[in-house]
């Protein structure tokens, strides 16, 4: 048995050594705060550029476009708060399976008097864009879909979705979060005004990310101070974790032609374990999800059970958003593409890496009928004949 199996990457991932070796100059010798005029704060501050940079040429946008945060949480928060603070009243479009960072948002503006329409999606997780389309009013302000979905991995139509918003005049916003370096992102192509990416999720280390804002785009700052990042993002640089954000993203350019290898190793998963267990199936869709990403459901069983028992196993996985992993409430996601409460609650969520192996897929394989039969064994849960299961 391998010493451990890491998937859960969606919630974060390790990070590559390119990254590390980029970050560490900057944090030993090159400690310069970006904002002195001495050679030590101007070498800070031309990483910082060259890695802001890096990140622009991932999108195909303008490194002006790019302003750097703390990661996706508040990035997706600045695109929200920052366009509701300028326009102080209006209408915003989300879907019922956004990110907490939007869907938590979206409570907040829609009590300091925005309103907000959900969008309902379908059973595989998809909006459907004429259903964003029919949702806009004269007063929407912003529209915000995520590209691929956390838990479920589905992938949406962001590019009609963008092209509606376009021609409407009104503002799209986009989670990437998740699809950055598993999808091509091209913010011209793609409609886009305003996109999050996180750096954990590349391989990068924690606590940076960035939003791209489109020329002419306005917002509003939430964080004031010393005028950094345009004045719309205020604080020190995080240098060390930016300059292993902007490696992290050059090299995101690059694996997006290995993404096939880990499709492959996905769908012998997929098959692997639907093929061993009954009463088992995939939550979002088959086709049209990211490379990545595996999200199962089990009748008459917890999730939280499973990940305890693999985790036994040497197998590290989860029950959906790492960000929501404390709740006791089922996942929104799976509630929204109508999974009743107790089958909601039965589901495990596992997403691979480049450095996952095929001798780790056949592992869980494996393993994983074996944990499910006995946990249905002492399950508290009873099976559609009323028996025990």
């Amino acid at each position: 048995m391998p010493k451990q199996i890491y998937l859960d990457n969606a919630a974060t991932t390790k990070i590559s050594k390119e990254v590390l070796v980029a970050m560490l100059p900057f944090l030993k010798e090159n400690y310069g705060n970006p904002s002195s005029l001495h050679s030590l704060g101007r070498k800070s501050s031309t990483a910082v550029e060259e890695a802001r940079r890096q990140v622009a040429d991932l999108i195909n946008a303008h490194p002006n476009e790019i302003i750097l945060t703390s990661g996706g949480t508040e990035a997706d928060n600045l695109a929200l708060f920052g366009v509701a603070n300028i326009k102080k009243k209006g209408h915003i479009i989300t879907s019922t399976i956004e990110h907490p960072a939007i869907l938590e948002a979206c409570n907040h503006l829609e009590k300091n008097g925005f309103s907000v329409t959900y969008v309902k999606v379908d059973k595989d997780g998809f909006v459907n864009p004429a259903d964003v389309e029919k949702s806009i009013r004269k007063d929407t302000m912003l529209v915000t879909i995520m590209h691929a979905n956390n838990e479920i991995g589905t992938i949406q139509n962001i590019r009609e979705i963008g092209k509606i918003c376009r021609e409407k005049k009104v503002l799209f916003h986009t989670d990437a979060v998740q699809s950055i370096g598993k999808l091509p992102i091209d913010v011209v192509k793609d409609n886009i005004d305003l996109l999050t990416i996180s750096s954990h999720k590349i391989y990068g280390p924690k606590g940076v990310g960035a939003l791209y804002v489109k020329t002419g785009v306005k917002l509003e700052p939430l964080v004031f101070g010393g005028g950094q990042e345009k004045a719309i993002r205020s604080g020190t640089e995080n240098v060390s974790g930016i300059i292993g954000f902007g490696k992290a993203c050059e090299t995101a350019k690059k694996d997006l032609k290995d993404v096939e290898k880990i499709k492959k190793l996905r769908d012998k998963l997929i098959l692997g374990v639907l093929g061993e267990i009954d009463h088992s199936w995939l939550n979002g869709s088959q086709e049209n999800r990211l490379a990545n990403n595996v999200n199962f459901g089990f009748k008459y069983i917890e999730g939280e059970a499973i990940i305890y028992a693999l985790d036994a196993k040497g197998i590290c996985s989860s029950t959906g958003s790492a960000c929501s992993s404390h709740k006791l409430e089922p996942s929104h996601v799976l509630l929204a593409i109508g999974l009743k409460h107790e089958d909601a609650h039965g589901s495990v969520r596992l997403t691979l890496s480049k450095y996952t192996t095929e001798k780790e897929i056949d592992y869980v394989i494996k393993v994983l009928p074996d944990v499910i039969k006995r946990l249905r064994e002492i399950s508290p849960f009873k099976g559609e004949d009323g028996k025990k299961c």
